[in-house]
């Protein structure tokens, strides 16, 4: 039987999904290619448009607000962890900024993990849960404390 190419094999992994050149570098290397071969696929992938950072930045940040899975600097870590160059990442999230308000995302996630979280009432106990989690989502405390002030939450 013939061993599938690195071609091959990037064809199969980016029909699951897409992935960042680092991301998919990182796996053809794990599955045993050679560098030369992983560059000249790479380079083939990119000029076909199979394979692009600022497409793959900007579909899996626009997945992760809507979501809920982050926003901010977490989004930042996570495709910085992908391997997507920084002036990508910068565009990227510029255009989130653009596109989202911060403030609607930071109500809806309340409403959607602590429904019916009303800061006047609640312990200092259930607020910092509330604050601590917004941060781990990537919300700066500044727009977390701003957000709560502005709605009766504080």
């Amino acid at each position: 039987m013939k061993k599938s190419t690195s071609f091959d094999c990037s064809l199969k992994v980016l029909s699951l999904r897409d992935h960042s050149e680092a991301e998919l570098r990182r796996k053809l290397k794990e599955k045993g290619y050679a560098g030369e071969e992983i560059d000249q696929t790479v380079a083939r992938l990119n000029e076909l448009s199979y394979l692009d950072d600022l497409r793959f930045a900007r579909s899996f940040a626009s997945s992760s607000v809507r979501n809920g899975r982050g926003y901010g600097s977490r989004l930042k870590m996570e495709l910085t962890r992908r391997g997507v160059a920084a002036d990508i990442v910068a565009q990227v999230l510029g255009e989130l900024a653009q596109e989202y308000s911060e403030a609607e995302l930071l109500r809806e996630l309340v409403a959607r993990r602590y429904a019916g979280f009303d800061a006047e009432t609640a312990t200092d106990k259930e607020k910092r849960k509330v604050v601590g989690y917004l941060q781990r989502k990537g919300f700066p405390l500044s727009a977390i404390f701003r957000e709560f002030k502005g709605h009766g939450y504080d």
